[in-house]
């Protein structure tokens, strides 16, 4: 049963995971010497242009491997027996890299590019990153005993708060760091 207690929990995953995910591009961005700016949904070198092709493909690693990190600390953490309310911060990173590899088709996202800049075929990576998220996502419901309807609950209240997230940041573009 999903409590209210749970939902901010979800709501605390995306708000946390989408800012995470970004501040990790923001920071190697800044590391290697760019001024960059980062919104909700997006990072760039305010400048928009890298001066080596390499500083955006890290760049774009970046991110994914922080979101990488969450899911593999929260897997841990659940797999000890930590509460159920840090499922919705693994799930919401499965949900993040799925999108991704789903958006790609139009337009090449974090580990698309890269994919597709080491000539292995663009949907390589995204594939590989969302398959490891998958299966630790469907470990931890297994091992956990999760139910059904918790676990389509988790994916509906990430889509929506994902939704209101991306959503807002392509209407205000509120800068967050730059």
């Amino acid at each position: 049963m999903t409590t209210f207690k749970y939902v901010l929990a979800t709501l605390a995953a995306v708000a946390l995971s989408w800012p995470l995910h970004e501040l990790a591009h923001w920071l190697t961005g800044e590391l290697l010497g760019y001024d960059m700016t980062m919104t909700l949904n997006a990072t760039y070198p305010t400048g928009r242009k890298y001066l080596h092709e390499w500083h955006g493909h890290v760049m774009s690693a970046a991110g994914p491997i922080l979101t990488i990190l969450q899911a593999l600390l929260i897997y841990f953490l659940l797999k000890r027996n930590g509460t159920t309310l840090l499922f919705p911060f693994l799930v919401t990173c499965l949900y993040m890299r799925l999108m991704a590899a789903g958006i790609s088709f139009l337009n090449p996202n974090d580990e698309a590019r890269i994919s597709k800049a080491l000539g292995i075929g663009m949907f390589t990576l995204p594939l590989l990153v969302s398959g490891l998220l998958f299966f630790l996502t469907y470990d931890v419901s297994k091992a956990r005993k999760l139910k059904t309807k918790l676990i389509l609950w988790t994916v509906f209240l990430i889509m929506f708060f994902s939704s209101i997230l991306i959503l807002s940041d392509q209407a205000f573009k509120v800068k967050l760091l730059s």
